[in-house]
This record gives C-alpha cells, structure tokens and sequence, in this order.
C-alpha cells in the first residue's frame, strides 16, 4: 500500500511538473494493472498511449493524401501558424523550448495558435495552462491563443502552416482537413523513448508522413533525412547568457549530475554507477544531484539532492561545480552548454548523437563506461589550471545564443513555405 502511494505521488508530481506527456509515457507503464485498465475505461487510449488509437487507425501514409500534395505556398506576408502540442507541465524542458520558438516566430510577424492534443482524463484545463505558463519564469511570454484541439473542427481554414510537435501530435497533423503546409518540429529522437513495441513503430512511422522536418541540431536532421529520406532544416543550440555565466573565480569543489530516474534517455543508473566510482576516488568532493527528486531512490554515496531548481537557482548551484555529468543516449541535452557558460566543464557520453549538435572543445567527451566516466571528472577536478579554463570555456560559448537559432527557424520556414 505504502509503495502504491508513493507511486501516485510521483506520478502526480510528474504531470504537474513534466505534463501529461512524460506522464502517459514513463509512469504509466509502471503503475499496476489495475490503474493501466482503469485509464483504458477512462479515455478509450490503449495502455494510456499518447495516441487516439482512432487517430493511428485512420492514417495511412502509405497512400498520398490529398490535402498534402498542394499544400499552401506563401511568398509575400506573414503566416498563420497553428502548432498542435500536448499540454505542457511547469518544468518540461521540451514545451519551454517549443514556446521559445513560437516567440520567435511571432517577433517576425507571423500570427501563432496552440492546440492541445491529448488522449488522458488528467489534463489540465486551457485556463489553467494559460496561468502556468503565464506565471513561469521558463515560458516564453506568448500572444498565442491557446485551444484544446478537436479534430472533428480542426485548425481554422486559413491555416498556412501547421506544425507536429511530438509523435503523437504528428497524427492529428496529418488528419486535419486544412490545406497548410506541413511541418514537423523535431527535437529529439522518440521511438527511442520506448521499448520496441507499438508505441516506437508509431512514432517512428512519423518520420515518413512527408512533413518538412525542423529539427533542434543538426544530428537529427542528418538521422531523419539519412534514415528516412525526410526533408530537413535545423537549428543550433543556443544559451541564455542572463541565466548562465562565471561568478565564481575561485577554486571549486563540488560536481553536478543531471539526475532524471523518470527519463531512461538520460542514463541515471549508468550515472549513479559512475559518481560511485568517483566518490570513491574523491569522498571530498560535494555532489549535486538535481532534475528530480531523487529521496526514494537507492543511492549508495553522499549526495544533495536539489530536486527541480527554479531557473533563478541553477547558476548559483553550477558556479560551484567544476564538472557536470550530463548523459544523453539520444539528442543531445541542453544543458552542456548551459554548464559550459557558467565554468562547469561538462562530462557527456561519446557519440554522434552529441558531437554532431555540439563540437566544443571545452565538452569532455567520454565513452559510456561507469569508470572512465568516473575517472574523467576527477581529472577535470585536478586540473591546475581550473579556474582560467572555465572562464576560457564560458567565453567559448558566449556568441552561441538562442536569438541565432530563432533567426535559422525563421529562415527555414520561409523558404520552404515558398515551396
């Protein structure tokens, strides 16, 4: 009993903070049978998957459709854009950066509307979405209208551009009866997300719907359009230099680890596994764990827990550390960069998925075997040159910024709306 009460409170937490998405996807899965059944009576979504089953029935992307072949083409004033989303949830990552880029697209004229696509019972209301983003620190402020969508209405006739924004939504994107041109924002890989099942053969089976792909860093462009022959734009990955900066000269001696026990992409057991080595090498050196709360798991070193830090807190928190383990098995995350700015050399697993987003030299680049992981922040712990090295490495990333990537997305949307 007392296991499934912690089970719920995290699964509350999870919608409240991460939104109904990770939600569905992650905690779900783990709940017992009975609650899975319970969400099957409920809202008729088999398994809780994030896909109206009716939806997944009803296209079929190997037969053209119509409405896709002649899409709308624009050349000479600004758009309307509808971008279909899941809702989002206080501290997901995904949502703040898709409204950054609304924003950005609104800043070059264009007129944005947000629909709310969802298959759960536990969604919040559009009033109640408007205020959380409304009240965050992390949200682009917006004009969008917002709406839950109906795909019996759909988006409005004078649609020119519609846009998928996870998986899921790419469904309802591709049924809607509107003539807008198709479009596809894409930052990660997420048939990875699941294990290999129905949930991962529909998602991927996305990447072939034919909609022009704007993707976060060029991996994904290069994996979409290599493995899939999916029409690719993409864009660089930025920093917000008033969050992010070196405060700190002195010596540090502490360490980061971007702990995310609900997302298996960032790799927690393989990290828990790396700071026991390097506690072992290191016992006097603090260890910051922060993504989650993390107090109900098995940890077996000393560590603070710092749970989910407000934007305000994470420069502090950073300024402190030397490294930052930050492991990603997919696209890459945005926070080596954020690291980087505020002197925090960030240790990262080895791989195409991070070195093609990111070549900075400053970015410890290390294969993902718990010791070497290990080994490798306890270099960067020794370095004599420590201080001098993370004013070197803000300074390496002090013209990456996020206006740079709005203006890459803007671009790349006009051009491929003149068709």
């Amino acid at each position: 009993m007392v296991k499934i009460l912690q089970t719920a409170r995290r699964s509350w937490r999870l919608v409240r903070d991460e939104g109904i998405v990770t939600f569905a996807g992650r905690v779900f899965a783990k709940l017992s049978s009975m609650l899975i059944r319970q969400t099957v009576e409920n809202n008729g979504s088999v398994g809780g998957m994030l896909v109206d089953t009716k939806d997944a029935a009803l296209v079929d992307w190997t037969e053209p459709a119509e409405r896709l072949l002649n899409p709308v083409t624009v050349t000479d004033r600004p758009l309307n854009i509808a971008w279909i989303m899941s809702p989002p949830g206080r501290e997901s990552g995904g949502h703040q950066n898709l409204f950054r880029f609304i924003k950005y697209a609104e800043n070059a004229g264009h007129k944005c509307s947000i629909y709310f696509y969802s298959t759960q019972s536990l969604v919040p209301s559009v009033r109640e979405t408007k205020a959380m983003v409304a009240e965050s620190t992390a949200y682009a402020n917006v004009s969008a209208s917002m709406h839950n969508y109906d795909r019996a209405v759909g988006v409005p006739a004078d649609t020119d551009a519609l846009f998928a924004t996870g998986w899921e939504t790419a469904y309802p994107a591709f049924l809607d009866a509107s003539n807008a041109r198709r479009f596809y924002f894409v930052q990660d890989y997420e048939p990875s997300f699941y294990p290999l099942g129905s949930e991962a053969i529909l998602a991927e089976n996305t990447y072939k719907f034919g909609f022009h792909g704007i993707t976060a860093g060029g991996w994904l462009s290069h994996k979409l359009s290599r493995d899939y022959g999916m029409t690719c734009d993409s864009f660089e990955f930025g920093v917000d230099k008033t969050h992010y900066s070196v405060t700190n000269l002195r010596k540090r001696n502490e360490v980061f680890f971007y702990a995310r026990p609900v997302t298996a992409r960032r790799a927690f057991e393989l990290g828990v596994i790396a700071l026991t080595d390097f506690a072992q090498m290191r016992p006097d050196v603090t260890i910051n764990l922060a993504g989650w709360d993390v107090s109900n798991w098995d940890i077996p070193f000393k560590y603070r827990n710092l749970a989910s830090l407000d934007l305000k807190q994470l420069n502090s928190v950073y300024n402190r550390c030397a490294a930052g383990l930050v492991l990603s098995l997919t696209n890459m995350s945005l926070l080596p960069l954020e690291l980087m700015s505020s002197g925090v050399a960030p240790v990262v697993n080895d791989g195409p998925n991070n070195r093609m987003v990111s070549d900075n030299p400053y970015i410890e680049y290390v294969q993902p075997a718990p010791k070497a992981l290990a080994r490798r922040m306890a270099e960067v712990m020794d370095r004599p040159d420590a201080v001098d090295r993370s004013v070197a490495m803000s300074a390496s990333v002090l013209n990456v910024n996020w206006e740079d990537s709005g203006a890459q997305f803007n671009d790349a949307l006009r051009r491929a709306m003149r068709g």
